[in-house]
Order: C-alpha cells, then sequence, then structure tokens
C-alpha cells in the first residue's frame, strides 16, 4: 500500500518545549519509532510541518544585526525542510536497517493572485501573551491571531496548485526508496507562464493541503494525518465533545472545526477522498500503525453507493 503520511508539526516541537535541537530529536525518535512500522510494508513518504521552527528562524533572522532585511519565508521553509528532513531521515536509516531513505527539499507552486494573500491565517512560531504579541506585531510588521493557550503570527497560507518534484518523488519510490518531503507544506513559489522560471514569495503553504495533492498526483491508497489528539471531534472542548470515528467528505463539511488547527486536517482529507476515492484517517501519532488498519482515529471514506 501506499501511504502519504503528514506529520504535524506541534508533534515535532510540543507547544510550550523549548525549541531546542536535543528536544526535537528526541520528538523525532518518538515519531520515527510509530512510523517505522508501517514503513516496513508498505511505501511510505512522509511529509511535515514547520510551523514552530520558521517561526523560530524568521525571529532570529529579523534580530540578526548583520542582516539589511531579515530573509524571506520562503528561504526559511527551505531551511526548515533541510534541517527536519535531515533528523527524520537519519532516525529512520536507524530504525530500517538497509532500507534507502531520501529527504528531498520541494517546491509548491501557487497563484500570485491568491486572495489568501490578503488574509494571513497560517500560525507560525511561538505562543505569546496578548501584549506581548502585540508590541511585537508593531515593531515587527506582523500580522497576529488568537491560537489555543494565547497568540501567535500568522502569515499568508495560498492554496497548493503543483508540487514541481513530484516525478522525483515517483521515481524514487518506485525504486523502494523511503521518501521524506514536502516540508512544511513545500517552498512556496510562483511560476512563469512562459518560461516556468520560479520565484519565491513570502508565505508558508498548508502542510495538509500540500500532503493532500502529493497524495493525489501519487496515486497513494491513504493520506494519513497526524496529530496530537486521538480522533477528529465535533465541539473540541467542549461538554458536548464527541468523537467523530466513520465518516464521509460531506459529513465532515456538515461540523464545524478550528480554522487553525483541524479545519485544514478535516478539509485536506475530504478532499482527497473526493477526488481520488482513496481513504484518509486523522489520528494521533503514536497510534499510527492502528490508524492505517482501521483500528483507530477517525476514517474518511468515500460516500457508499445507492442500491
Amino acid at each position: 500500500m501506499r501511504i502519504v503520511v503528514a506529520l504535524g508539526g506541534n508533534a515535532l516541537l510540543h507547544r510550550g518545549e523549548r525549541p531546542d535541537a536535543a528536544v526535537q530529536q528526541a520528538n523525532i525518535d518518538r515519531a520515527v519509532t510509530a512510523l517505522a512500522a508501517l514503513a516496513r510494508d508498505n511505501e511510505l513518504v512522509i511529509t511535515h510541518g514547520n510551523g514552530p521552527q520558521i517561526g523560530l528562524l524568521a525571529l532570529e533572522s529579523a534580530a540578526d544585526p548583520a542582516l539589511s532585511t531579515p530573509y524571506p519565508l520562503d528561504v526559511l521553509g527551505a531551511q526548515t525542510q533541510g534541517m527536519i528532513g535531515s533528523l527524520l531521515a537519519r532516525a529512520l536509516r536507524g530504525a530500517l536497517p538497509g532500507r534507502q531513505v531520501a529527504a528531498l527539499v520541494t517546491h509548491t507552486v501557487v497563484r500570485a493572485g491568491d486572495p489568501a494573500f490578503e488574509r494571513p491565517t497560517k500560525f507560525v512560531g511561538q505562543i505569546y501573551s496578548r501584549e506581548v504579541a502585540h508590541v511585537l506585531a508593531r515593531k515587527r510588521g506582523w500580522h497576529i491571531a488568537k491560537d489555543t493557550g494565547g497568540w501567535r503570527r500568522v502569515v499568508p497560507s495560498p492554496a497548493p496548485e503543483t508540487i514541481v518534484e513530484t516525478d522525483t518523488v515517483h521515481a524514487l519510490l518506485s525504486s523502494g526508496t523511503l521518501v521524506v518531503c514536502a516540508g512544511g507544506g513545500g517552498v512556496p513559489v510562483t511560476a512563469d507562464h512562459d518560461t516556468g522560471e520560479l520565484t519565491g514569495v513570502e508565505a508558508v503553504v498548508d502542510k495538509d493541503f500540500t500532503a493532500a495533492l502529493l497524495a493525489e498526483e501519487l496515486k497513494a491508497d491513504l493520506l494519513l494525518i497526524l496529530t496530537d489528539v486521538p480522533n477528529v471531534y465535533t465541539d473540541f472542548g467542549t461538554p458536548r465533545q464527541q468523537p467523530v470515528l466513520d465518516v464521509t467528505p460531506a459529513q465532515l463539511r456538515d461540523s464545524t472545526f478550528p480554522e487553525g488547527s483541524m479545519k485544514p486536517k478535516t478539509e485536506a482529507a475530504a478532499r482527497f477522498v473526493e477526488r481520488t476515492g482513496g481513504l484518509a484517517a486523522i489520528g494521533a501519532l503514536d497510534a499510527a500503525y492502528a490508524i492505517a488498519h482501521g483500528t483507530s482515529g477517525t476514517l474518511v471514506r468515500p460516500e457508499l453507493p445507492i442500491g
């Protein structure tokens, strides 16, 4: 079975944790332990988030007196792909002796006219108090929004149109290689209509939407979205909270989910199932094997035929 895994950025750096290298390495070792069992019997492509990491690099870049201007988000996104991809690849090689593993920096084409550029919604970086967040917003020219537990920077998140290196990923899979790619949604670029020349843009593409597109382009059997909760829940965090265990795309869209957290995951899963007739599942990282085998998480399946 060919599986595309979307690994949440918060799974690699949990909320409230110090962004030290050792902390991220420990979290990556935990993630790889959960994924290794799946990788032994399946073709696996692993994508990952980068919200905490790119926010940290952006803050450091903005504060660096040696720079006349901070590095743009597309360049910082490439840096996070290299950093996280290397850590994942090394850990996967250790967990799967003899298996070829490649970490590939990939580029995601977006539309220059995407309205998302005028409405930043993608959370990056750490959580701040309201007061500190507003000070940083004024000082750095940031957009900020309320997230669980505090306030965070938000940046544009245009929709992915295509992934430049899909054919390369397909070739690697065909050779038996486990591929880590499309980190942080891929480096966001626009493509010149006539020449095809790629130009980086100031944005962070949602990694779940990119994972769904990649799974579609690779003709994957399963899109597996791993996060820090065991299921999708309706009315999450309220006394009315209920787990969603088996659902169709239409049923998912009948419910309301938080824009900055579960909403992109449910929408990405719904799109993949609708466009391909395949399966998608959402659940906790530690239960990855069980989710893929239908005994945990939220399964998103096609509509059953009538009659």
